[in-house]
């Protein structure tokens, strides 16, 4: 047995010599060094570099969760609903290389939400491409899919383009869970902008952006309507408005109908200045902003036969330029509490409403709409109104106040105060005539009487926005808050049938001037007014990473 266990231990000895051998004589391939990820601090906290490469790359993002309760008047029409949600999923790239030239950056933001009920399924997004909606019965209207991509621009040497927030924009609801103050906020446009620094703070940015996301429709007398899927859609000759068709000796004979969508041929331009201190930062914005549209898509005598050709003259609708000027004031406040901080700004424009933020609230891309679901009168945007008589455009003007105090009551808790006036005005004749014209047989412009004194006729209004938030932050980066916002609109001249008290319309005045209706038993006077209110309630679950 000893002999045995001799002659195994032997044997395994000498294959275990041989197999070293032979495997001290084959190659040896190194493995690959490992490439860990290393921290990259020339451009703050959570950035790293991309492995191989000496660009520095920072992912962050964003969760959200709110609610809002909003108040309505009616259940008719698609109306009803007072509760809203969102969820919402943000996701940013930030990456930086250092060259000769300074660094060049490169910043890219996509946002994805899911909207539900009133208010937070939003029109405005809907008609500027950025969300689509639900089509089924009950979803129709209340259920909204938002994509977008916010933000996909690069930096360099001064140079701005891409996919950016205007420069025009100062304040842009920075204090707001939801951004419903009146002013501008344009966070997402195409420009091409060049900014030059002075040194002590100060620095001047020429910007040329897309004037698609600051066009406003013109005011029509047939306006593009909605699909069954509630999209906004262009329709040949969906927004027509009158001018009067004149033949050679200079009579007016008929009317010349025009389609007054916009088109796109010269780019808006922006002019920044701006001071940045230690104590806060302040700016004044300018822009320029074309309105076009196209020639007379058909001739009609005031009968509504069509005229022969030659027999009368169109004239043409020449280009306007509108403009706006807005002076921002950002005043840090840190004797009353770390982090605190006053916004104030002001905004006046001609013919450039998305400009001045006066529909920020009620909505924008939109000739009218009303501030709440079954409101007394819907508010008008338009930018402009063509003069029946002259076919010349009457610009409209808009301005609009806000301030914004933000207060941390301790490192946990804050609290944001907001209020905001506004003011949209539109000429003189196209009130006159554009409210409610008709034609009679021989060519004179009428007034019909009755409704349309009563009616929500193209009219000047005002505008009152205010609020205030309460958010808690228990852990850094997790805000938990609620907000409460009021809002008024005014008539600045005449009254309209109060709907919230009556369900009968206009139709002729008696001889004190009052609203009256016909019924069964004969002319009834109608209550009137001149405002219609509206108040939220939205709440807000935010992470950010």
């Amino acid at each position: 047995m000893k002999l045995v266990k001799s002659l195994l231990l032997g044997s395994a000895a000498g294959l275990t010599v041989m197999a070293g051998a032979q495997a001290a004589d084959l190659p040896v391939r190194k493995a690959a060094p490992v490439e860990y990820v290393r921290i990259c601090s020339a451009y703050g906290a959570g950035f790293f570099f991309i492995p191989g490469t000496d660009t520095c790359l920072r992912v962050s993002g964003r969760a959200r969760f709110e609610a809002t309760y909003s108040q309505g008047y009616s259940r008719g029409a698609g109306n009803g609903d007072l509760m809203g949600y969102r969820g919402l999923g943000r996701l940013n790239l930030d990456a930086r290389t250092q060259t000769a030239y300074g660094t060049l950056r490169a910043f890219v933001r996509f946002e994805l939400a899911s909207r539900t009920g009133a208010y937070l399924k939003s029109g405005t997004q809907e008609r500027i491409a950025n969300a689509y909606s639900a089509t089924g019965i009950d979803t129709f209207g209340r259920a909204q899919q938002y994509v977008n991509v916010d933000k996909a621009f690069i930096q360099f040497a001064g140079l701005t383009a891409g996919r950016a927030a205007s420069f025009y924009d100062f304040y842009a609801h920075d204090f707001e869970i939801i951004g419903t103050s009146l002013g501008s906020d344009v966070s997402s446009t195409n420009l091409l902008a060049y900014t030059a620094t002075f040194g002590n703070g100060f620095s001047a940015t020429l910007s040329v952006e897309d004037p698609i996301f600051r066009k406003n429709p013109l005011f029509g007398t047939a306006t593009a309507g909605n699909t069954a899927s509630q999209f906004q859609v262009f329709t040949a000759n969906a927004n027509l408005t009158p001018v009067v068709a004149l033949n050679a000796a200079g009579v007016p004979v008929g009317e010349a109908f025009y389609n007054v969508d916009q088109r796109s041929r010269m780019p808006d331009f922006v002019g920044v200045i701006r001071y940045d201190a230690a104590w806060g930062s302040a700016q004044i914005s300018a822009a320029v902003h074309e309105l076009t549209v196209g020639n007379a898509s058909s001739l009609l005598t005031f009968g509504g036969a069509p005229l022969l050709a030659g027999s009368a003259v169109a004239p043409r609708i020449q280009n306007e330029y509108g403009w706006a000027v807005q002076g921002g004031l950002k005043v840090n406040l840190p004797f009353i509490a770390a982090g605190d901080a006053l916004y104030l700004q002001g905004s006046y424009g001609e013919g450039a409403q998305i400009y001045t933020g006066y529909s920020q609230y009620i909505g924008t891309y939109t000739q009218s709409a009303s501030n709440t679901q079954g409101g007394n009168f819907a508010t008008f945007f338009t930018d402009a109104a063509v003069n029946p008589l002259t076919g010349r455009m009457e610009l409209s003007t808009s301005f609009t106040v806000v301030g914004s105090l933000l207060h941390y009551w301790t490192p946990e808790w804050r609290s944001a105060i907001i209020g905001s006036y506004g003011e949209m005005s539109f000429g003189k004749t196209s009130r006159a005539l554009l409210g409610g014209l008709n034609f009679n047989g021989l060519g004179n412009p009428v007034n019909s009487p009755g409704a349309n004194v009563f009616s929500a006729a193209l009219r000047d209004t005002s505008q009152i926005v205010a609020g205030a938030s309460l958010i808690w932050s228990p852990v850094k980066d997790l805000d938990i808050g609620v907000e409460g916002l009021y809002q008024r609109t005014d008539l600045k001249s005449g009254r309209v049938v109060d709907n919230n008290k009556t369900s009968l319309a206009a139709v002729g005045v008696n001889a004190a001037g009052q609203a009256i209706s016909s019924a069964a038993t004969g002319s009834v006077v109608l209550p009137t007014t001149n405002f219609t209110d509206t108040f939220q309630v939205r709440m807000r679950v935010q992470r950010d990473f």
